[in-house]
């Protein structure tokens, strides 16, 4: 029979190599793992594209709040950048007017700035240790605030009749999708916050 401490050396060395992207089949039950993603997505503004971009990185969050956070975080970022990448290059598309030109450089830098900000937040839940929780996590809920920010100014931008047509729409499915994931990512940042 192990002993407590054995067993919580055991946790932390599993989750330890989860956190560093070892692929480890099975530990902990998958099926608890996506029940556990499935339960913390129910908490978010938009559970299912929570589930759904979560539930394929069952095995390295296995029923961990942090770890589960970080994905969100990781999953939130991946799709800011490609966003962030097709913005820019619809950004030099020919015959748009003088308002939809500024309306897409003005989301290109925004998103930037998201990219940035979820970066960062990224950072700093990767430094974080029991004394300095507080702290930290306030940081990153900071951030990831301030990203999704600058994403709803994004869509904002593209409101009303800026743009008309097939372009709007493809512009603002992008920018919802990268703010939902990001909405998502600070409710389970909060939640871990409100689990320590």
């Amino acid at each position: 029979m192990m002993t407590w401490r054995a067993i919580s050396a055991f946790t932390i060395v599993a989750a330890a190599l989860m956190f560093s992207g070892c692929e480890s089949r099975g530990v902990g039950g998958s099926k608890q793992s996506t029940e556990f993603i499935r339960t913390s997505c129910s908490a978010t503004s938009y559970p299912t594209l929570c589930y759904t971009s979560l539930s394929a990185h069952a095995a390295a969050i296995q029923q961990n709040p942090k770890l589960l956070a970080h994905a969100a975080l990781s999953v939130s970022l991946d799709t800011a950048v490609a966003t962030s990448a097709d913005m820019a290059k619809l950004s030099r598309a020919a015959g748009m007017t003088p308002r939809e030109a500024g309306a897409m450089r003005d989301c290109v830098e925004e998103l930037a700035d998201s990219v940035d900000q979820i970066r960062k937040s990224i950072a700093e839940l990767k430094r974080i240790t029991p004394s300095n929780f507080e702290a930290v996590i306030s940081d990153a809920q900071t951030w990831v605030s301030a990203a999704l920010t600058d994403e709803d100014t994004c869509m904002d931008g593209f409101a009303g009749k800026v743009m008309a047509g097939g372009m709007k729409t493809a512009v603002r499915g992008k920018i919802v999708n990268v703010a939902h994931m990001t909405s998502n990512a600070l409710a389970l940042i909060n939640t871990y916050a409100t689990l320590h």
